[in-house]
């Protein structure tokens, strides 16, 4: 297929949760900038209302699987710790890597796509590209994926790889040590200031920072009740695990009466009903625009908001879940910017202290400026769009 003088298609393959498609949407927006084609493969239902109005999306099945991985999330939010992880691969990954490799393979064979971007857990596409013979890189929107997460956990890492192998063989290609990472290039969406200097990466990875620019978000919000005079904290849970207990709203709600600050709380409707005086709830915020805004964040560890607080200097007090979110809130804390709380165990009075002290001691914010410095200079959106237009065949180059 013919392509005009320096232009090429992008395919993005990702699955259907916030986390992992909100930063592929600020890099295909660079890519159109520059001319490109860019496109998604992913579940209609799920995906389509993350993407820019126009967007060119492939449907990966006829739709009736969207209440079946909704389902499977909610059941997720009941497990936790290895549990969690195995209900992860055997509920989540697994499942969809089988029923969208096939689909991903179509909409190579009709789109042919110059380069396939594939998100680590969308491994149906990685098994797609390979099978199809089409260069393809990966997008680590979590720094967890990367660094070596089961260091001192031999038989977990064990059971990770046969999962992994099991389906390359379904696929009818050998298996290969790392069948969810590209051999030609990986981006990672954090920082050295974030993950530490003792984790080897892969040669083929690349650190850019979080990919946050240039996503609008017409969230309403009331803007004028922020308060003037007193230290703002926003607690988000993010988008998967916000309605997963409401004591941890009781708790905040608790923790956060008669301080001297002003907290933003995103949860759902009727699990805050009675809130403070000093509290603002709502079942969404426009986050991204409303960080600027903010002093300080609670958080459940996830790599978005995490990244997205400390892109503005924002330090952070994060109470990990499940999944990768105890390996972030474990860098937040190591590299300074921030405390970690144990969420099934937290306390009005712990989370309190916890919030005074990084609003009161300066030794945090100092830490948090130091990993945004880190992301400025890392390139971000831009930098990944580099990365990519870098593993273009010399034909479209």
């Amino acid at each position: 297929m013919t392509r005009a003088a320096g232009k090429a298609r992008f395919l993005f393959v990702v699955p259907p949760w916030t986390g992992h498609v909100n930063p592929t949407v600020s890099v295909a927006r660079i890519l159109a900038a520059r001319g490109h084609e860019v496109a998604w493969a992913g579940h209609e239902g799920l995906v389509r209302r993350l993407l820019p109005d126009g967007a060119r999306l492939f449907a990966l099945g006829d739709g009736g699987e969207d209440a079946h991985i909704a389902d499977q999330l909610q059941r997720s939010h009941k497990v936790r710790g290895l549990e969690s992880l195995r209900f992860l691969w055997e509920a989540m990954l697994v499942p969809l890597a089988r029923v969208s490799r096939a689909p991903v393979e179509r909409v190579i064979d009709e789109w042919r796509p110059d380069l396939v971007i594939v998100d680590q857990q969308a491994i149906g596409g990685a098994l797609a590209a390979r099978r199809r013979g089409v260069r393809w890189a990966t997008f680590c929107t979590t720094s967890a994926s990367v660094i070596d997460t089961f260091a001192g956990l031999p038989k977990i890492k064990a059971w990770v790889d046969e999962q992994l192998a099991a389906l390359e063989v379904e696929a009818g290609l050998a298996p290969v040590a790392t069948p969810d990472l590209s051999p030609d290039r990986i981006v990672v969406f954090s920082t050295e200031a974030l993950i530490g200097a003792d984790h080897r990466l892969p040669p083929q990875a690349r650190l850019v920072g979080p990919s946050i620019s240039d996503r609008p978000d017409a969230t309403p919000f009331p803007w004028d009740a922020l308060a003037e005079d007193r230290k703002r904290i926003l607690v988000s849970l993010g988008t998967l695990s916000i309605d997963r207990d409401p004591r941890f709203f009781a708790v905040v709600a608790e923790a956060m009466a008669g301080m001297p600050w002003q907290a933003i709380v995103v949860a759902p409707d009727g699990f805050l009903a009675s809130p403070p005086d000093n509290v603002i709830v709502r079942p969404r915020v426009p986050q991204l625009a409303l960080l600027p805004h903010m002093d300080a964040v609670v958080s459940h560890g996830g790599h978005n908001t995490v990244c997205e607080s400390l892109a503005c200097g924002l330090p952070l007090v994060v109470t990990p879940i499940r999944d990768d979110q105890p390996v972030i809130a474990e860098q937040v804390a190591k590299a300074g910017a921030g405390l970690r709380l144990h969420f099934g165990r937290l306390t009005a009075r712990a989370l309190r202290e916890a919030v005074a002290r990084i609003v009161d001691e300066p030794a945090f914010a100092t830490a948090a400026a130091r990993i945004r410095d880190s992301f400025a200079a890392a390139g971000g959106a831009a930098a990944a769009a580099d990365l990519l237009e870098a593993e273009l065949p010399e034909a479209t180059a």
